[in-house]
């Protein structure tokens, strides 16, 4: 009978990689337009985009939404 030899296993640890962290950045609302849509909707925009421009897309998408 041979007797085992030293060294005949290895013991392989795997190492979990440390996971990163999601960091979200939100934009400076007072660096941006306020633009009232009704009473109780407020969105934000660039500060040199159209007011008017962003509302009727804001409730063209909207209603385009409701109808399906």
């Amino acid at each position: 009978m041979v007797p085992p030899k030293a060294g005949l296993f290895l013991l392989i640890q795997r190492v979990m990689p440390e996971k990163k962290q999601i960091v979200f950045k939100s934009p400076d609302i007072s660096k941006l337009k306020e633009v009232i849509i009704d009473h109780k909707t407020k969105i934000y925009i660039a500060p040199g985009a159209d007011i008017e421009e962003a509302r009727i897309r804001y409730l063209y998408r909207n209603s385009t939404k409701r109808v399906k």
